[in-house]
């Protein structure tokens, strides 16, 4: 066989299906005559027993051709594992089983059901099977890969749940619409600052990873940072204060009085108040007294009815901080060690998304103290107005001359 011949064959075969693979080589022997087949196999790669097959249906005087675009006659190809082994798919299921009901002997009950595994378990009990059948068997029985899903609550939700969801949503509407700032408030986690492994990856020349610490534990003279959040709902616009001191109610406040100052009054200067949404826990919780003090000293300094709606019990995730801004600073920062204050304030600060997410970020050097107690006194002379629905989660505190002794 010349040169064009054997190119003629590589470059054609790749456009047929079996069948017709099957058949050109068949020609193409019979062309050659004698050692015609293998020749051909040698070329083409393909069996001379398919070769010889392929001459034999060719010889079929007007070849019958198969039915619904068959390349095979019915019944041929290897069989199924599952026709081969019939009670294959039952032992698998078994495996698959998530508790001992019916089955308390389980091999894998205690164990990760990784494809090696459940391949191993399935040869113990005498099937043959390999990762590619598994994986289709796997597949047919409707399993895939499946993570935990964080949907069981701790506690059952308030009956008023979505109710309050509904209600924040209009009233951050009705703001909205009269040009009013609509702020979501909350405290990010606490991040040790120093040399230290910082979640996620980001590209750098193979074999030149960042080298930290390799332990967690706080370093006493860097401290912890704390960044607390104030995100503007109408400007999609980040501002950032981080402390090293404590997560206090007066630390909350301080925040927002920083950004009412920046760039609130500048932003909204009209303004005569400001709707605040926040969690119900922690440092801004409704539960908290020192935070409706020193809200109040913040309603007395700028003149604001502070109005502030708490999200429920265990639906933080629902407060647009955490989606809206957030999680963003958490992908800027991926993959770099958090090594002082200062390259914290940097990394917060370039935070950017193509929607037109801004950040501005400032340190706060500030110390707050834990455990500060209000008397009953105090808290009765807050000028606080509960809405009618649900006045614990919605309230407004609005300006008064007198100053509060705690």
């Amino acid at each position: 066989m010349n040169s064009a011949s054997a190119e003629r064959i590589r470059q054609t075969l790749p456009l047929l299906d079996e069948r017709q693979r099957r058949l050109y080589l068949a020609n193409e022997a019979k062309a050659i005559g004698y050692g015609g087949v293998t020749q051909v196999s040698k070329i083409s790669g393909v069996s001379r027993v398919t070769i010889t097959r392929g001459l034999k249906e060719v010889a079929k005087s007007g070849s019958v051709p198969l039915k619904d675009k068959r390349v095979r006659k019915e019944g041929g190809g290897r069989k199924l594992t599952e026709e081969k082994d019939p009670s294959v798919l039952r032992d698998l299921e078994l495996l698959l089983a998530t508790s001992t009901k019916g089955n308390p002997m389980n091999p894998l009950l205690w164990s990760s059901k990784s494809m090696r595994k459940l391949e191993s378990a399935l040869r113990d009990k005498g099937h043959i099977v390999s990762d590619t059948t598994l994986a289709v068997l796997l597949k047919m029985q409707g399993y895939s890969l499946q993570s935990n899903k964080k949907e069981l609550a701790m506690k059952p939700s308030h009956v008023d749940r979505d109710a309050q969801f509904e209600y924040i949503n209009q009233k951050a509407k009705s703001y909205l619409e009269r040009g009013e700032p609509v702020i979501s408030i909350d405290a990010k986690k606490k991040e040790n600052i120093g040399n230290f492994k910082n979640a996620g990856a980001e590209y750098r020349k193979k074999g030149e990873a960042a080298k930290v610490l390799d332990h967690d534990f706080p370093i006493e003279e860097l401290g912890k940072a704390t960044p607390y959040g104030i995100y503007d709902i109408m400007k999609n616009a980040g501002f950032v204060n981080v402390g090293v001191s404590g997560d206090t109610a007066e630390f909350a406040v301080e925040s927002i009085r920083k950004w009412w100052e920046r760039i609130g009054s500048k932003r909204y200067p009209d303004s005569k108040s400001l709707y605040i949404t926040a969690d119900s826990g922690g440092s801004n919780g409704y539960r908290v007294r020192l935070w409706k003090v020193k809200l109040q000293e913040l309603s007395n300094a700028t003149g604001l009815d502070l109005v502030v709606s708490h999200f429920p019990a265990g639906t933080s995730k629902w407060n647009k901080i955490e989606h809206k801004l957030f999680s963003f600073i958490s992908k800027n920062w991926r993959g770099k060690p958090l090594l002082s204050l200062a390259v914290i304030i940097n990394l917060i600060g370039a935070t950017s998304t193509k929607t037109g997410l801004t950040v501005e970020c400032v340190a706060d050097h500030g110390t707050y103290k834990k455990g500060i107690s209000v008397s009953d006194e105090a808290l009765a002379a807050v000028n606080m107005v509960p809405d009618e629905f649900h006045g614990e989660w919605n309230y407004t505190i609005k300006p008064i001359l007198k100053s509060l002794n705690l």
